[in-house]
């Protein structure tokens, strides 16, 4: 009964966290919120969440956000959180297709102390972000490698200081606005706090996967109701980038979306020296860099890979993910929804080639990289937006919209839903035809799109902040002194 237990609470991290990601097992907080043993010990190098899109505003660029630092308390002070000024931060992008980065942006920050004398953060409110109040001000470089050429686009750059409350930070939209920077080639960037834009209710996933818009059809029964968003009043920290299409493309050339070379791949990295040594109170670094935490697709090192090799994971490329591709054909998060959920048309628990292309391979016609297997998000560039940042349809490609996730991740995507529903074959009458294709759910296109389970959701619709139509997207984040945890989002 004990083991029973444990499977069916792994299972509600597996199954509400994220369910199209294939398949996996054990997992943690949703989309890499905490998702490895090791990592989660290391907050500072934590990487939650990466997007890429087509910048609606600018639909020449693609824009990339890399989040780190896992649920960011904003009063967490007098030491709020920042960016470890011994982690290597990386944005990197596969142009060809071999799983193995072609173009890096490389991101190193550095903090002052000012005032050593005090334990504050500021002494009085931080107006600009060269304010002598401001006690902990942190700057960063932005190195781009390509081809084994190292090119640092700016050095010092600003952050701006968290948002801490109306006497410290009386005019934070300045503040953020301000730490946008121009980088040459028409590169913009940010750094710096937010809220995170990612959305799920934790409290009911965790909970024996209870969603409770279908706690009565749940082995234990409970009533219905909303969702709550157990991410919503947290911060995090963004590295946003948006860049010029044709630096990012293996030709250096912008290409329509039947062209195989405007799909490219990203993910993002953290790495730390292998050797840290503390002399008194201060650490310092030496050795080789070491990688010791990676992403792209949401939710795959939380339920596809299991725990006994969750930090290998993080440790390796994508190049080598054929090594896990077993986990993707073979879900157990598939059985474990059909077990907890009798109401479901219960979907094929093994041979799922569908999930294993999504995720590994790129869909054909859509965003396909070649047959190198590696978890990237991949990216169409000659798929134009549907509108602005925060307005397109949260269920992305299941709701016909080819700009949205899985071609890509915007920032609105709810891949929450969108994962529960595709790996238990709810697509959506467009997607449904492509992905019988590739041997999903039966050779009829009517398998792909069963009824409820194209309903499935955790009934959390949308974030807790709205999304900005202007770089760098990401809401400006909850303050310190005043906001709100776990509220209710529920949707239709």
């Amino acid at each position: 009964m004990r083991r029973i237990s444990l499977l069916l609470l792994l299972a509600g991290a597996v199954l509400g966290a994220a369910l199209v990601r294939g398949a996996g097992p054990e997992g943690s907080q949703a989309s890499s919120h905490r998702e490895a043993p090791l990592i989660s010990q290391d907050p500072s190098a934590d990487n939650t969440d990466v997007y890429a899109f087509v910048s609606p505003d600018r639909p020449d660029t693609v824009t990339l956000v890399a989040n780190y630092i896992p649920l960011e308390e904003p009063a967490g002070g007098p030491n709020f959180n920042e960016f470890g000024n011994d982690v290597r931060y990386e944005l990197k992008v596969d142009n060809n297709g071999d799983g193995k980065e072609d173009v890096t942006y490389r991101f190193r920050f550095t903090t002052k102390t000012r005032n050593p004398n005090t334990f504050l953060y500021n002494t009085g409110p931080i107006d600009t972000l060269s304010d002598p109040d401001w006690n902990r001000p942190q700057f960063y470089s932005v190195t781009r490698i390509a081809e084994g050429k190292k090119t640092v686009l700016a050095s010092g750059l600003p952050t701006p200081p968290v948002n801490i409350g109306p006497r410290s930070t009386p005019n934070y939209g300045s503040l953020m606005a301000a730490a946008v920077s121009q980088l040459p080639g028409g590169i913009k960037v940010f750094a710096g706090q937010s809220d995170d834009p990612f959305y799920v209710d934790l409290g009911s996933v965790f909970d024996l996967a209870g969603l409770r818009p279908f706690n009565p059809a749940h082995v234990i029964p409970l009533d219905a109701d909303d969702g709550v968003d157990g991410v919503g009043g947290f911060n995090t920290h963004s590295i946003v980038l948006q860049v010029p299409i044709k630096q990012l493309t293996r030709d250096g050339k912008v290409h329509k979306a039947d062209d195989p070379k405007a799909v490219i791949g990203v993910y993002a990295t953290a790495s730390r020296q292998k050797i840290s040594i503390q002399r008194g109170s201060s650490i310092k670094g030496g050795g080789p860099w070491v990688q010791v935490s990676r992403l792209a697709e949401p939710l795959i090192n939380e339920v596809v890979i299991p725990l006994g090799k969750k930090d290998r994971w993080n440790r390796s490329d994508p190049s080598n993910d054929s090594d896990f591709a077993g986990r993707y054909l073979k879900p157990e998060v598939t059985r474990l929804a059909n077990g907890l959920y009798p109401v479901l048309d219960n979907a094929p628990e093994s041979g799922r080639t569908d999930i294993a292309a999504i995720l590994l391979t790129g869909v054909p016609g859509l965003n396909f990289t070649g047959n190198t297997q590696a978890d990237l998000i991949r990216l169409n560039t000659g798929i134009a937006p549907t509108g602005p940042v925060g307005t397109g349809n949260r269920l992305g490609l299941l709701a016909g919209e080819f700009a949205g996730f899985p071609n890509g991740r915007r920032l609105e995507d709810d891949v929450v839903d969108i994962e529960l529903r595709a790996l238990t074959c709810g697509y959506g009458a467009i997607v449904g035809p492509i992905i019988d294709g590739l041997g999903s759910c039966g050779p009829n296109p009517g398998d792909a799109n069963r009824s409820p389970n194209n309903q499935l959701g955790d009934g959390v619709d949308a974030n807790d902040r709205p999304l900005r139509t202007t770089f760098p997207y990401v809401a400006e984040p909850h303050q310190g002194y005043e906001h709100v945890h776990h509220s209710m989002v529920g949707g239709p």
